[in-house]
């Protein structure tokens, strides 16, 4: 008979105490996991606004990067390991930044020192930073302590990417894997030599391509996307955003199409976006011009050593910088860019016998427009301009008038291209303009028609011909009593048209002027050539030439 002992094992005190440690932490770590929190904060279409203030009017401002920069180093003592990203559009579009591109190239851009000096960790390409040429895009680039990204700009021909297309940051143990899109529609818009020896492959396939790149090849954790493009549809009606260029716009595809992202940071539209989830995608932008900052906090956790972490919990939400101090730091930095910039605007070039205004140029002909389509038929030696009112706000004082008055006036930075045109192409340019105004009302005026989804800077006006713009015809049969020097025109009749290089290359959906033959075309600014216009003839016409109206009117 086998006799069965036990024996009884007693562990010493110290031994027993940390047995019971260890199986106290392991239970603990099964009941709550691993726990991380990734921070992101996102600029866009900061577009050279250093400094709170309005150039045009020369008064303070809600906007800016020095605005901004106190948001985000509060944003810092509350989570120093936060991310910094920009989605584009960042060295054009102020007075200030045009005065450094064109003027004084020498020293650092200033946006880039300021985003040095506020340890960006990355920013996407926009369309607008190819502007000024390859030369000031790539010294601005080469002075910015941080990456320029675009996972779709390749160089041509190869399938070489131009930029970065991702980085990937280890943020509180989380590897983030950080992917930047350009809008596609460059072509359309710039002149070739400003992006000469690059191709723009559209966004979802390259999402795609780079989302897989990250997810299978990095092992990232979360997948952000920064690009300089937005949503291109209404989500409300499901209606597409009128765009005449394809795929200028692709959030909400690439939300719905590609697996793996978590966020997107978009851009490029000039909308604030403060939180909009879509096939559990988050998405936000931060308005434009450094009005707003947008942040995103992410939750994660993870339920062992090892394992991977998934996201719990998100959100974003936009931060207005209205009551914002600037930053000291930044503000001081802006400093002599700032000064050059206003001695530059504060120049008195000619005068103006009356105080001439922009704000109802889209419904009847005004001597401020007509302002520029003299300056544009003069410089190109054409029969016939085109232009339209880009700033609504523009206004030239009476009496003395200064190259501010001016860059208010023209705020873009086109150059002018003089074209061999028919009759019928100007007509059919015309007839684009003329989508401006909705199906028509009985007893509404003009500005109650006003279609919201077409901007002003697409309604062109001509200059050189007389006409009609009857919006109680349908759309194509609008532009009546179509006249040059005096005598109806032909359809075959040839004109030398003034227009700007935006218009030359499609921008606006103005595709009739693709096939025409350049006549000529300048490097020059149409700002600038405007500003010699007013300083060779001195006095600025204050009356309209009224050679188009809008039937019925008012």
């Amino acid at each position: 008979m086998k006799i069965r002992r036990s024996f009884a094992f007693v562990l010493p005190p110290y031994l027993a105490l940390m047995l019971a440690l260890i199986v106290s932490t392991s239970a603990g770590n099964a009941r709550n996991p691993a726990r991380a929190q990734v921070t992101i904060l996102s600029t866009t279409d900061l577009h050279g606004h250093l400094l709170p203030i309005d150039y045009y009017t020369n008064k303070p401002d809600n906007s800016g990067i020095a605005k901004v920069a106190t948001l985000i180093k509060q944003a810092r003592k509350e989570n120093p390991n936060l991310l910094l990203l920009d989605s584009g559009d960042t060295i054009q579009g102020s007075p200030l930044e045009y005065y450094h591109n064109r003027k004084n190239n020498q020293p650092p851009d200033p946006m880039m020192l300021s985003m040095n000096a506020l340890h960006y960790d990355a920013m996407t390409v926009g369309n607008h930073e190819y502007n000024f040429g390859l030369n000031v895009l790539e010294k601005a680039r080469h002075e910015a302590n941080f990456p320029w990204l675009s996972a779709n700009t390749y160089k041509k021909g190869t399938d070489q990417t131009a930029y970065s297309p991702y980085i990937v940051k280890e943020v509180n143990g989380v590897r983030v894997g950080i992917l930047g899109l350009t809008t596609p529609g460059i072509p359309n818009w710039e002149n070739p030599p400003n992006y000469e020896g690059l191709e723009f492959r559209e966004g979802l396939s390259e999402a795609r391509k780079w989302v897989k790149v990250l997810r299978e090849v990095e092992h990232v954790d979360l997948v952000v996307i920064a690009m300089h493009m937005g949503l291109e549809e209404d989500l409300r009606t499901g209606e597409i955003n009128p765009s005449n260029v394809l795929n200028e716009n692709a959030a909400v595809k690439i939300a719905r199409q590609v697996s793996g992202v978590d966020v997107i940071l978009m851009g490029h539209t000039h909308r604030e976006v403060p939180a909009v989830v879509i096939n559990g995608v988050l998405l936000t932008q931060a308005d434009y011009w450094g009005h707003r900052l947008a942040r995103v906090d992410l939750y994660l956790e993870k339920e062992e050593s090892g394992g991977r972490w998934r996201v719990v919990a998100k959100s974003a939400r936009t931060i207005p910088v209205e009551n914002v101090k600037p930053d000291d730091e930044i503000a001081k930095l802006a400093e002599p860019y700032d000064r050059e910039t206003q001695a530059w605007l504060s120049r008195v070039i000619g005068e103006s016998p009356a105080e001439l205004s922009a704000q109802d140029s889209r419904f009847r002909d005004t001597a401020i427009m007509d302002l520029i389509q003299l300056a544009q038929l003069e410089a190109g030696h054409a029969d016939v301009s085109m232009a339209a009112p880009f700033n609504l706000q523009a206004r030239i004082p009476k009496g003395p008038v200064t190259v501010r008055d001016i860059a208010g006036l023209y705020v873009y930075d086109n150059t002018l291209y003089v074209l061999e045109v028919t009759g019928q192409q100007l007509k059919d340019a015309l007839e684009h303009s003329a989508k401006y105004f909705v199906a028509y009302i009985p007893g509404k005026g003009p500005s109650d028609l006003v279609d919201d989804k077409i901007p002003a800077f697409n309604f062109d006006i001509a200059e050189g011909v007389t006409y009609d713009l009857d919006i109680s015809k349908p759309v194509g049969e609008r532009i009546q009593n179509l006249r040059f020097h005096g005598q109806p025109l032909s359809p075959t009749q040839k004109l030398k048209l003034a227009v700007n290089n935006y218009r030359v290359n499609g921008g606006g959906g103005y595709l009739m002027y693709k096939q025409a033959p350049v006549v000529s075309q300048s490097s020059e600014e149409i700002r600038n050539l405007i500003i010699d216009w007013v300083e060779r003839h001195k006095t600025i016409p204050a009356q309209p030439t009224n050679n188009w109206r809008i039937l019925p009117g008012e």
